[in-house]
Parts: C-alpha cells; sequence; structure tokens
C-alpha cells in the first residue's frame, strides 16, 4: 500500500548573520578615513573658503549616494526620519565650527579637540538609548581624553588665534556627540546608504545658508578649484562617513566613539609631513594613548548591541 502521508517539510535554512566584529572594523575604518578631512580643508583654502569646501563636499556626495542606494539596495530611498535631519543639523554645525577652527590652530588640535565629542556620545548614549558603557569604555574614555588633552597642550601653537580656534573645536566637539546619537536612532528605520543619502541632502542645504551667511564665495576662480571638494567627497563623504553609519547599525554608540578617534591620528600624522607640523614627545605620547583607548574599546566581551 503506498504511503500517503506527506514529507516533513524541510527545515529552513538559517540566514547568516554579520560577525559581530564588522560593525567595529567599518566605524573604524570610517574614523581612518575621516583623518583626511582636515588635510583637504587645509590644501582646498587658497581656492574655496572652509564653509564653501564643506557644502561642495556634501552637495557632491548626493547623487553619488543615491547611485549607491538604487545600485545595492536595488529601490528609491525610504522617506526621511526625524533623527537623521536632526544628524544632519548637528553634524553641519560641528562642521561650521571645526572648519573654521581649522584655519586659526594646526591641525592636530583641531582634530583632537573636537573629537572628544566621541567620547562624549557614551555619556549622551547612556542619558538617551539606555546604552550603559562598561568598565572598558570607562578606562578607554579616560586614555582617550587624556591623549587628546597631551596632543592639543604638548605641541606649539601657531598663531595668535589659536587659542580661538581651540575654543571653536570645543564647541563642535559638542556638536560631534548629538550627531553621533541622532544618526543612530535615524538607523532605526533607515539602511546605512540611504541614511547618508539623506545626511547629504540635508547637510546641502543647511550648508548653502551657512555660506551666505559667512560672506564667503560659492565658486571657486578655476574649475581646479572642485578638486579638493570631490577628493573630500569620495573620501570622507562617501566612505568615511558612510562606514561608519554603516557600522553603527550593529555598534554599541559608546565604543562607537572611541573607535573613531583614529581619525585624529591619521590628521596628526599627515600634517606632520604635509603642513610640517611637527609632534612633540609629549603629543606622541597623547597618539599612543588614543590608539591604546581604541583597542581597548573593541575589545568589549559578547555581541555588541544595536541595530542590524
Amino acid at each position: 500500500m503506498t504511503n500517503l502521508t506527506p514529507a516533513p517539510a524541510a527545515a529552513p535554512l538559517p540566514v547568516a548573520k554579520a560577525p559581530a566584529w564588522l560593525g567595529p572594523l567599518m566605524v573604524l575604518g570610517g574614523g581612518i578615513a575621516l583623518g583626511f578631512a582636515p588635510i583637504g580643508l587645509r590644501l582646498g583654502l587658497d581656492d574655496l573658503g572652509p564653509q564653501a569646501i564643506a557644502f561642495w563636499r556634501y552637495l557632491f556626495a548626493v547623487p553619488v549616494l543615491l547611485v549607491l542606494v538604487l545600485l545595492v539596495d536595488r529601490r528609491l530611498p525610504r522617506k526621511p526620519n526625524g533623527a537623521v535631519f536632526l544628524a544632519a543639523v548637528f553634524f553641519t554645525l560641528d562642521m561650521t565650527l571645526w572648519h573654521w577652527s581649522l584655519t586659526m590652530t594646526s591641525v592636530s588640535n583641531a582634530t583632537f579637540i573636537v573629537n572628544l565629542g566621541n567620547v562624549l556620545v557614551g555619556l549622551t548614549a547612556w542619558a538617551f538609548l539606555k546604552e550603559r558603557p562598561g568598565l572598558n569604555w570607562a578606562m578607554a574614555a579616560v586614555l582617550a581624553i587624556l591623549g587628546a588633552a597631551a596632543l592639543s597642550l604638548g605641541g606649539q601653537t601657531l598663531q595668535a588665534g589659536a587659542l580661538r580656534g581651540d575654543l571653536f573645536a570645543l564647541a563642535a566637539a559638542v556638536f560631534v556627540s548629538f550627531y553621533m546619537l541622532f544618526s543612530k536612532l535615524a538607523r532605526r528605520t533607515l539602511g546605512g546608504l540611504e541614511a547618508m543619502f539623506w545626511l547629504s541632502v540635508f547637510e546641502t542645504a543647511l550648508a548653502f545658508f551657512v555660506v551666505w551667511g559667512s560672506g564667503e564665495a560659492y565658486l571657486p576662480a578655476t574649475l581646479s578649484g572642485f578638486a579638493v571638494p570631490l577628493a573630500l567627497t569620495l573620501i570622507v563623504q562617501v566612505a568615511g562617513q558612510g562606514l561608519i553609519i554603516s557600522g553603527l547599525g550593529s555598534t554599541d554608540t559608546a565604543i562607537a566613539g572611541i573607535l573613531v578617534l583614529a581619525q585624529p591620528v591619521v590628521a596628526a600624522v599627515i600634517s606632520w609631513r604635509v603642513f610640517d607640523e611637527p609632534l612633540t614627545a609629549i603629543q606622541l605620547a597623547g597618539a599612543g594613548a588614543i590608539l591604546l583607548a581604541v583597542w581597548m574599546a573593541q575589545r568589549r566581551k559578547g555581541r555588541p548591541t544595536g541595530l542590524v
């Protein structure tokens, strides 16, 4: 007699999850890419003002990111949420102050001070996202602050406005922490690429008014003046910021803030060679403390919490 009992259905194949280290690695890679931002800004000041460079960096990124969303996600970007708009507001404020600071103080000073905001983000995430940072983060944060202080205070000031530039960078650091916080919240309904697309759209609109208010020219004298903003678009805005926003989806915000501190180390080393801003022994020790903090932060046990 033929057995008519249906065969049991095959068990569904398990969906492969991204490894736990991928998100933090993306954030770290983004931090390294961001290290080229102050270098590019200094090189582009002969053709455009600091705020105009930021404007074109955002604007050039919009079509590039739209194409990437269409190719990777195979659809149009989803509707933006309020968090991505607030992230753009805080990022624009951060970049406005930071770009001004880079024209007044050394690259290492401005970059290390503004990155204190990436340490503060651990406290904002604790307050607003209930992501309680662990002991590793606390020790890494202390090391990062000491390292940043050594790099900022251990060198020679370059010009009379250096102190004002340092204060601008310090104010920008506060905005960095809120940018990271709202970027994390934006990832709850948006993918990494589309979040970056909407960030760039809003940042372009906001930066347009910043340039207008600053009195800078929107256009360079020659087409070659667009070279630096275009390079910053590809290296910093698309690659650097894109890796950070994507990595934030599966990385604790506090840990991500420490990992991004690879940025000022890269900037200080490059500016040593390009702008003849040598690092003193104290500053080198500070850089070492920052790198040790980055290593400690990513050694947190267990799988990072967050969005997938």
